[in-house]
């Protein structure tokens, strides 16, 4: 029998985002819930009340509470549709409307189901750029790879770094009936294929880091709050738009 369920929910700076998130993965493989205020990050994890002392031991600031019977429906209800760029992004549980142009993303073992900030801040700057063959670097759980998709981008290439992120983009890939190119792939060391666009949804370091590899004419980057901008060398912004806090550029090679 297992133990009862427990809600951990912890917080970190902004700034930790992804090594938080990475944690956050081991410990709870189903998911958690994710939001942030204040310049600071709470991840909510169900687990087994076993698993609380790793939980302590990882983070700093934890908070245990228990749960009531139905849990799960309460973090089903958590994941909501979101409408961004013209696309219905939501979890497989929730029905597009009529017509809707659907990306459908299962909250689970990898990162971005379409309602963090900057996954809809990047979705809004690929609505209103051109179509073109598209690189998606760190790709999680492929959501901005299948959103282009949806767009009309093709072909699509997906990398990422973390081998659950290329397994989760190819099953999301297939259950919304799209074609990518999915591979493993560190962005930091790596060749990187040669696409006309690249979107990149990281952090603001990798971005900059990143940023100096590519070879594409139009990146569309995200991953860091609104009072920062990545520092560019031989790129310019051409587009930006914020949401809550975070923000996303659209960026073009210097002439």
């Amino acid at each position: 029998m297992t133990d009862r369920v427990v809600r951990a929910s912890v917080r970190v700076p902004l700034e930790r985002a992804e090594e938080a998130r990475a944690l956050a993965l081991e410990l709870s493989p189903g998911g958690f819930e994710e939001s942030d205020d204040d310049r600071k990050l709470t991840l909510s994890l169900y687990v087994d009340a076993s698993t609380v002392a790793s939980i302590h031991e990882a983070f700093a600031d934890v908070q245990i509470t228990p749960v009531e019977p139905g849990w799960e429906d309460a973090w089903r209800a958590f994941h909501r549709p979101a409408r961004v760029g013209g696309l219905w992004i939501g979890p497989p549980w929730e029905e597009p409307g009529p017509g809707e142009r659907a990306v459908v993303i299962d909250p689970g073992r990898a990162f971005g189901t379409g309602a963090h900030p900057t996954t809809r801040a990047c979705i809004e700057l690929l609505a209103r750029s051109e179509r073109t063959p598209l690189l998606d670097i760190g790709c999680g759980s492929g959501v901005l790879a299948i959103a282009a998709a949806r767009l009309g981008f093709d072909p699509i290439r997906a990398v990422d770094n973390d081998p659950v992120a290329v397994e989760t983009t190819i099953a999301n890939a297939a259950a919304n009936r799209v074609s990518i190119h999915v591979s493993l792939l560190d962005a930091e060391v790596d060749a990187l294929p040669v696409l006309a666009t690249t979107v990149a949804n990281v952090l603001l370091a990798p971005i900059e880091r990143i940023l100096s590899r590519l070879s594409s004419g139009v990146v569309i980057a995200s991953g860091y709050l609104d009072t920062d901008l990545p520092l560019a060398p031989g790129w310019r912004s051409t587009d930006r738009f914020t949401l809550d806090g975070w923000a996303a550029d659209r960026f073009e090679r210097n002439s």
